[in-house]
């Protein structure tokens, strides 16, 4: 079903009234790019936001660059991460540039405090701030400089005109199969280029078809995939919905959570993609979306507890009451 206007995916209700409605667009396609299955409006333009963070690391892997710092399966991992700045994260990063002869310093993602409740404890009781390695995209930029040191580019290679954001776009347009209506400035200060839900959709779908025998692109795609099933805890952490969900499905599935309501999935098995945004950027109706459309597609158990967590819940208030329930909307799967 295609129509122009986001459609009602998750409902809130309370004492018998519809308090909260979340509506979004989404995506199913195939490994050839074509629309397997839709909701709302395909032709949406959406920035992906950090889910897109696979489309800008395959220059890395393409152009051999990760092969030349002889970056391992976890560095290619943590390139597409939305991390929370845990130790295990900020070590990788420190060591990773480290590894490159750079430091935090050379960093253009700034800093901000870790949702790692651990780690900013830590920081609160040693009366440190929290520096560059804690940003949550730290590892995409450990992967950016990679590449920079690669191409021999300048220090500034967030700039939009930078060989490697040129080459990103390229890349991005290639591979979502469309040119980029514009671009936007990111959480992490790097360009985001926009693009339609089928164009993101469409290159989750190229990504899960990838074998890892065909060309460049082919085999640079499959190890991406991989390498985030493989290493959830480096794409996000413990206690995170990325991480959770690919856990959930035991390493068949790589998914990557963005910003604003906008989430994709790769099945390599089914050899399907998956985009969706949310039109009110809800993370809580994100999740349930993704969700849903994880067991619609027979790979999430939908009495998983992680789907349990999201789909169909039960309000309870502090007293442990019971104050409502968070469904999916009537027609939604």
């Amino acid at each position: 079903m295609t129509s122009r206007q986001a459609e009602a995916m998750v409902e809130l209700w309370r004492g018998g009234l519809l308090e909260s409605a979340h509506r979004g667009h989404a995506v199913i396609c195939d490994d050839h790019g074509d629309i397997v299955e839709s909701w709302g409006n395909p032709a949406e333009v959406i920035f992906p936001r950090s889910s897109a963070k696979m489309i800008q690391a395959l220059p890395l892997i393409e152009s051999g660059a990760a092969d030349a710092a002889h970056l391992t399966e976890a560095h290619v991992a943590f390139a597409c991460a939305s991390h929370c700045g845990s130790a295990l994260h900020t070590t990788l990063a420190r060591t990773w540039l480290e590894s490159l002869g750079l430091s935090e310093s050379d960093l253009r993602c700034g800093s901000h405090e870790p949702s790692d409740r651990i780690e900013r404890h830590r920081l609160i009781r040693a009366d440190e701030k929290p520096c560059q390695l804690h940003n949550n995209c730290s590892g995409k930029h450990s992967g950016f400089l990679t590449m920079n040191q690669f191409l021999k580019g300048d220090a500034e290679y967030i700039e939009l005109d930078h060989p490697l954001q040129v080459r990103i776009k390229q890349t991005f347009e290639e591979v979502t199969g469309e040119p980029s209506p514009g671009w936007g400035i990111d959480g992490c200060s790097a360009p985001n280029f926009a693009t339609t839900v089928h164009g993101l959709a469409r290159a989750m779908g190229r990504f899960a078809g990838a074998t890892g025998t065909g060309d460049t692109r082919d085999r640079a795609m499959h190890r991406l995939t991989r390498a985030m099933a493989t290493y959830p805890e480096l794409i996000a952490g413990d206690t995170t919905c990325d991480t959770e969900l690919m856990r959930a499905m035991d390493g068949r599935v790589a998914t990557k959570g963005g910003a604003e309501g906008v989430f994709v999935a790769i099945l390599p098995d089914l050899k399907r993609g998956v985009a969706l945004k949310m039109a009110d950027g809800s993370e809580r109706g994100k999740e349930a979306a993704i969700a849903a459309l994880l067991v619609h597609l027979g790979v999430l158990g939908a009495d998983h507890p992680y789907t349990r967590r999201r789909v169909n819940v039960v309000q309870k208030n502090a007293s442990g009451k019971e104050t409502g329930m968070l469904q999916l909307a009537p027609g939604f799967l």
